[in-house]
């Protein structure tokens, strides 16, 4: 039985930054920062913005994936390479949306610890997931994924 290929990201990509806004509420019961600001009418407004943005871009990106009937489990295969719509902006709408409904839950939360660690979060998610996934879609659509790439930025 010949095996599958697939990007080889065994852990969900929402689950990572999950795990990143949990060591950021650790960190600021460790190491408290003042969080005044995060509960102005300012930052509100601001975690509203990023709520509505996130969701602009989550929503499209996995409806795409549901119309195509594709999968987002990157344990399985891509059945099609998605070009058209919010991939068209950019090739990693989901994480690119999840970040900033992540930026969202730390303004409610009111921790300045979410946002610092957004770096690390950030090359995570850069070296774990897209990295692989992008050198599985090159194997999986080959010369249409490499000219999807030339057209399209991995973030924005």
């Amino acid at each position: 039985m010949q095996k599958k290929d697939h990007p080889g990201v065994y852990i969900p990509p929402p689950l990572i930054y999950v795990a990143f806004f949990f060591l950021s509420v650790a960190l600021q019961k460790i190491i408290p920062l003042n969080n005044l600001f995060l509960q102005t009418a300012t930052a509100a407004t601001a975690g509203w913005i990023l709520l509505i943005a996130g969701m602009v871009i989550v929503v499209p990106a996995l409806w795409k994936f549901i119309a195509s009937k594709n999968t987002v489990v990157t344990i399985k295969p891509a059945s099609s390479l998605q070009t058209t719509g919010i991939y068209a902006i950019t090739r990693n709408p989901m994480y690119l949306g999840l970040l900033l409904l992540y930026c969202r839950i730390g303004i409610f939360k009111g921790s300045w610890w979410t946002f610092i660690v957004i770096p690390l979060l950030v090359v995570t998610v850069q070296f774990y997931i897209i990295r692989k996934e992008e050198r599985y879609l090159q194997r999986a659509f080959g010369n249409e994924y490499l000219q999807y790439k030339k057209k399209v930025r991995r973030w924005i």
